[in-house]
């Protein structure tokens, strides 16, 4: 199974590709959400007002299962299709690329335009800085300071991931683990004696 997945860490710095006297300019955004996609989209429209056209293609969740790609009144499949093809070819999720376009007064042709778009979302992802991150499954313990020996032992042998704890009258560790390991770990866990498990919400 899959457990991991690629991303860029920061936008990506203005890239330019150019095709008689038309301007194609490229940016790629680290993105979470719709929202933020829209404020990225909507941020360019307003730095680039007098261009013609704001084409992207956006790709979200650790399982690469939303996308989209919009032509923005460029012909059928000219400008998204090629901005969410170089998406595919980086491998990256969690992203957003922009490609803006200036008309410079003659016509491109479909194919003109497929190679425009490609070219200057490929510039924009090639200046970007891709990291490969795990799928993680996270879990909480609760457990007694008695059994604390016992608990960090496991945590230590498996390098399974605190990400939080707390310590009231029993201690409570939310704790996170590659996918791949999950089921092997969650078990190891689970056969603590006294050690409360609880399966975290994805």
């Amino acid at each position: 199974m899959k457990d991991t997945y690629k991303t860029i860490t920061a936008v990506s710095t203005e890239v330019l590709f150019k095709d008689r006297n038309s301007k194609f300019y490229g940016y790629a955004f680290p993105v979470e959400d719709e929202e933020a996609i829209k404020k990225h989209i909507d941020h360019l429209k307003k730095n680039h007002h007098q261009a013609r056209h704001w084409c992207y293609a956006w790709v979200l969740g650790k399982e690469y299962n939303r996308f989209r790609a919009n032509d923005d009144g460029e012909p059928s499949n000219s400008a998204g299709a090629p901005i969410y093809g170089q998406l595919q070819s980086y491998d990256v999720t969690n992203t957003l690329v922009v490609v803006v376009r200036y008309f410079g007064g003659t016509k491109l042709g479909v194919g003109g335009l497929i190679n425009a778009y490609r070219t200057a979302a490929q510039m924009a992802l090639e200046v970007s800085s891709i990291v490969e991150k795990t799928i993680d499954i996270e879990f909480s313990i609760v457990f007694d300071y008695s059994l604390m020996n016992k608990v960090m032992r496991v945590i230590k042998e498996q390098q399974i991931k605190i990400i939080d704890q707390k310590s009231t009258l029993n201690c409570e560790y939310k704790l996170a683990v590659r996918r791949k390991d999950a089921d092997r770990i969650s078990l190891l866990v689970k056969n603590i004696y006294g050690v409360k498990f609880i399966q975290n919400e994805v």
